[in-house]
């Protein structure tokens, strides 16, 4: 989005709109204006080692395999949870062998497959504690610069929970957790080592960074959320200071993944790797928010 506050009318329409219980997709796409586009269908592919694209065209799911089992990043659209689930099975792997699934926030844009993706893999879901809750009820609350204009999704059962910082693991497999909230309380990027052979890169899975919000919300004097623009900063600085040889987000668009994939495909064997995308990305989130707090001031 190309502007920081929305009024609830057009967010809704936009950005952050689920179907009803029996509502198609299509039925809806009058209030999911971006739904479809999200939602393009994208063959999965290699990002690095044993890391793996099986997301939509325009939402991001991450695959990261190991013998002992999987992890899966993100679950994009409700509608998105079918794709994902035949994309990790056209790449070779078993769905039942998905033992632990983890979340960037949640919002029904990146959180709204991970139910249906629970129940088909039977694995455990894990989030902050924050995003735990929202995900157990399927609603927001008042802390979200966008509530009153987020609709439910499909409640996930049995969330974990982790502190910021905690490596969560599966067989071989360690991701670190790493609190970047502002967008949401509750929103974590995060870290793991791909291995492809003797070669290991540093792979970030960077949560959004903008100031989105509902009309009426400030970020410089919330009371629901008045430690927004600390999470702000705070997700900043981690993500300048993390190793990053590859950057990937929720939004494909918001880190060049499409122009980085079409160069690699073209020959350019490490278009995917920038050793200085994170600090990009978070000097270019921090310039938004400055300029959203100083139209907040003008108020």
């Amino acid at each position: 989005m190309h502007r920081a506050s929305l009024s609830a009318s057009l967010l809704a329409a936009l950005i952050l709109s689920v179907p009803a219980r029996g509502q198609t997709p299509t039925s809806r796409s009058a209030e999911c204006s971006s739904c479809a586009e999200w939602n393009a269908p994208q063959r999965p592919f290699r990002i690095s080692g044993n890391s793996y694209w099986v997301g939509t065209h325009g939402l991001g799911s991450v695959l990261i395999t190991s013998a002992a089992g999987h992890v899966l990043i993100d679950g994009a659209l409700p509608e998105s949870a079918p794709a994902i689930l035949a994309s990790i099975r056209a790449l070779g792997f078993r769905v039942e062998d998905v033992k632990l699934i983890l979340n960037t926030h949640a919002h029904f844009d990146h959180a709204g497959g991970i139910a249906e993706l629970q129940r088909a893999t039977g694995a455990q879901v894990a989030a902050s504690p924050w995003s735990a809750a929202v995900l157990e009820r399927g609603t927001s609350d008042p802390a979200d610069p966008q509530y009153g204009v987020l609709l439910p999704y499909a409640p996930v059962r049995d969330v974990r929970t982790f502190a910021d910082g905690d490596t969560l693991r599966v067989g071989p497999l360690a991701l670190v957790a790493h609190f970047t909230g502002g967008h949401t309380p509750g929103g974590t990027s995060w870290s793991w080592r791909s291995c492809d052979g003797a070669r290991c890169l540093d792979l970030v899975y960077a949560d959004s960074q903008t100031p989105v919000s509902a009309d009426g919300f400030l970020y410089s004097r919330s009371a629901t959320y008045p430690t927004a623009v600390a999470d702000f900063e705070h997700g900043f600085a981690t993500l300048e200071a993390l190793p990053c040889d590859v950057l990937l987000t929720p939004h494909p668009d918001a880190s060049g993944l499409w122009q980085r994939v079409a160069a690699r495909d073209a020959g350019a064997a490490d278009a995917l790797v920038d050793r200085g995308a994170c600090k990009a990305y978070a000097a270019s989130a921090r310039e938004r928010l400055k300029r959203r707090l100083a139209t907040e001031t003008a108020r």
